[in-house]
């Protein structure tokens, strides 16, 4: 295993450390417990939204802590769920009076684990209302998880969830944009290579050189299939036709494209996907008005890609194009 990495068991305090270093004009950094909280927080009467999970998935989900985005975010050890206290106390930081909506990506222990943290807080008198991101459309059940996984959909959410907020929506308000989102989004992954958990130091599972898996979770979970490597086009082929048909998709819809890296794919195959995603979508009569191709929602250094696609509606179009500043997304401010 080679890692720029010191103890294995400091790798999330030190690398959250150095994020809000990078990035104090829009963060700043609690390491009793641990999480991200935006520099101005709470901000009077805004709605706060928190969302977190494991950590090995960078930016999700600090990197889009900021204006237009998520209040607070709080990291687990890698790959491995956040304990509610963290969370209870990064809820209480971001809260106005207004609420705090919890985005959760749907995996068992992130999902008791916020639960359990909405209790908690509460019994403090905050309100709190929950979403639960589902967008994978791999597998019905996975190893960590009852029903769908929530995998790079859930940046969408979080984006056009944080902008009704910043609009000054309700908390009721804010909670139904994000449920719109994920009900609308569709998600597919694949990977070429296995990634290295830093505290494991081997592979988190096995491919053979000329293999690949389709379907695969964010975590190395198993997919739908192992099958030989084939070309770029053929791979967007397997990852579009079960999106398409899941939603499903019609002729006229606009939607958004994510062409998501899990960590150790070059950009310019990522826009190798985007290229030919677009032209599959375009021959159903689909259109592309809004896109993001980049490392969004990672597995470590996995060498691999996911495709979401979002249905949108003006509305959403709107929230999508408003103004954010995080230190992974930022635009129109």
């Amino acid at each position: 295993m080679k890692k720029l990495i010191n103890d294995p068991k400091d790798v999330v305090a030190e690398s959250v450390a150095g994020f809000a270093l990078a990035h104090s004009d829009i963060v700043r950094a609690e390491f009793d417990p641990t999480f991200v909280v935006r520099t101005d927080a709470p901000v009077s009467g805004k709605v706060g939204i928190v969302s977190g999970g494991g950590s090995g998935h960078e930016p999700l989900h600090a990197g889009f802590v900021g204006f237009g985005m998520l209040d607070a975010a709080v990291p687990g050890a890698v790959f491995t769920s956040p304990t509610p206290d963290p969370i209870v106390e990064a809820t209480k930081a971001v809260d106005s009076g207004a609420g705090v909506l919890h985005i959760v990506k749907n995996y068992t222990g992130d999902v008791l684990n916020f639960e359990t943290a909405a209790d908690l807080a509460e019994a403090e008198g905050i309100t709190v209302a929950s979403v639960v991101t589902d967008d994978d459309v791999a597998v019905q059940d996975s190893l960590y998880t009852a029903g769908r996984r929530g995998v790079a959909g859930t940046v969408l959410v979080e984006k056009i969830a944080g902008a009704a907020a910043e609009r000054g929506d309700s908390l009721d308000a804010v909670a139904d944009v994000a449920r719109r989102v994920n009900s609308n989004v569709r998600s597919m992954g694949v990977a070429l290579t296995p990634c290295v958990v830093p505290h494991a130091g081997e592979p988190s599972f096995e491919l053979a050189e000329d293999e690949i898996e389709i379907g695969i979770g964010i975590h190395g979970e198993p997919g739908r299939e192992k099958i030989a490597l084939e070309s770029a086009d053929a791979i967007v082929d397997r990852l579009l036709e079960p999106i398409l048909a899941d939603r499903p998709f019609e002729s006229g819809d606009d939607v958004l494209l994510l062409v998501n890296g899990m960590g150790g794919t070059p950009l310019s195959e990522l826009y190798i996907v985007y290229r030919h995603a677009v032209a599959v979508l375009e021959k159903r009569g689909v259109n592309v008005v809004r896109q993001l191709v980049g490392d969004y929602t990672t597995s470590l250094e996995m060498q691999g890609a996911s495709i979401s696609v979002l249905k949108l509606d003006p509305e959403l179009t709107e929230l999508w194009d408003a103004p954010v500043q995080t230190a992974a997304l930022r635009w129109g401010r």
